[in-house]
């Protein structure tokens, strides 16, 4: 053996035994590293992003013996498209999120059996209703969410503004008084399909007498969008927005909008709750409240929030057996332990969906929603209820109307050759 192969075995064993030096140290240390189970998150959430991060730490402090991977991607990306694409190749997060209804039907081969859950039985019947399916339960009710016109009491006190709008006229004058006051009256951010395709056109649905009934006449041919009321309204209050919006309202992504109202350079917005979190960010502690999307004249029927369960955490039914037990245990976590519940409250803003969590600390918009819940004040949230995919077609032909593209018979034409095609596969 030459003297250069003698030195490089004894490099060799001296590694080695450092190694076990170290490993020897650690104590058990290395080996749970090595044996952790990982759990992949698939968040759709980029409100409570860095939030979600810090409840994760929290729970692997509690449970050493596991590892949280988590993915959030939302706002102005397509988090449906990316989960789908996930799947597709195999690689399915093992908690993610459903919309419930029709979604929850689509994906019902991923969807884990969670009835026998301790969250069930404190979960109110109605957040349970979107993943019920053969008097099973499939999903675990994210929160409770509201959406309407979210406004800037600071500045509509500044131009003389004493109470909240509550028809398309009232809107109209309340936006005239802003705008003469060099207050640009909306922060639009109809770059983002979602929020034309998905949460304007939503209230339309909501304000029909029934809407299942009418997403079911719509399916079977006995209703049309073409000369139905509430979309009209609809339309009507959409080029509201846009006559006394931002400029360029069709450039304008989510997160441009909504820090442009946080600053002050707006009155209104069109969110839900879930902005309270980027809001308090940005500019802790604003003047805010909430008042409903009017589309007609008639006040008592326009005063209603949109109120619903925006997502439900599911477990992936594909995963491995321990991952499925573990993913079930930190759901359970979230909504029972008390680091858990603070999170959802105090650092979400959440309006929990549960009776077992106190709600606290949760920000003005969370407090007007559940004004409007108490007063039975409420509209549906339907999109889940859609043919899937029709929803997707929904926001660009919303935004090429806002361009001039098409008139308002054109899109409500748009919107009904988007239906037929999607409710006949």
């Amino acid at each position: 053996m030459n003297k250069v192969t003698k030195i490089m075995l004894t490099a060799v064993m001296v590694l080695s035994l450092a190694a076990c030096v170290e490993r020897n140290e650690e104590g058990q240390t290395g080996q749970q590293k090595v044996n952790k189970i990982v759990l992949s998150v698939f968040n759709p959430k980029v409100e409570i992003a860095s939030q979600f991060e810090r409840l994760v730490k929290e729970y692997e402090k509690e449970h050493p013996e596991v590892d949280i991977h988590i993915r959030t991607v939302g706002g102005g990306a397509d988090d449906r498209a990316m989960l789908m694409t996930q799947f597709a190749a195999g690689k399915g997060p093992d908690i993610y999120t459903n919309g419930g209804y029709e979604e929850a039907r689509l994906w019902k081969d991923y969807l884990e059996d969670l009835s026998d859950q301790p969250w069930v039985r404190h979960a109110y019947k109605h957040a349970l209703e979107p993943m019920e399916m053969d008097g099973k339960i499939y999903g675990m009710p994210m929160n409770v969410e509201g959406y309407g016109f979210v406004y800037n009491k600071d500045l509509f006190a500044k131009a003389g503004i004493r109470e909240t709008p509550r028809t398309l006229s009232e809107l109209k004058d309340v936006s005239e008084k802003l705008r003469a006051m060099n207050i640009t009256p909306f922060s639009n951010g109809y770059a983002e399909k979602w929020l034309l395709g998905v949460f304007m056109i939503n209230i339309a649905f909501a304000h029909q007498n029934n809407p299942d009934a009418f997403i079911k006449g719509l399916t079977d041919g006995t209703q049309k969008f073409k000369g139905n009321e509430p979309f009209i309204g609809m339309l009507r209050l959409l080029d509201l927005t846009v006559q006394y919006g931002s400029k360029n309202s069709l450039t304008i992504d989510y997160n441009t909008a909504v820090t442009g109202f946080a600053k002050g350079k707006t009155a209104m917005i069109l969110q839900g709750n879930w902005i309270q979190p980027m809001l308090d960010k940005i500019s802790p502690n604003m003047n805010i409240g909430f008042f409903p999307m009017p589309i007609s004249d008639d006040a008592a029927k326009n005063d209603a929030l949109a109120i619903g369960i925006p997502n439900n955490w599911v477990v992936n039914k594909k995963t491995t057996a321990v991952k499925k037990i573990e993913a079930k245990k930190f759901l359970n976590w979230m909504a029972s332990s008390e680091q858990g519940k603070r999170f959802m409250t105090e650092q979400f803003k959440f309006v929990p969906a549960f009776s077992n969590i106190e709600i606290k600390n949760s920000g003005p918009l969370a407090a007007d929603i559940i004004k409007y819940v108490k007063e039975g004040k409420t509209l549906s949230w339907n999109w889940f209820k859609y043919p899937a995919g029709v929803s997707d077609e929904f926001g660009p032909a919303m935004q090429a109307y806002i361009n001039k593209q098409m008139n308002r018979d054109e899109l409500l034409q748009e919107f009904q050759k988007s239906w037929n095609r999607y409710s006949e596969k």
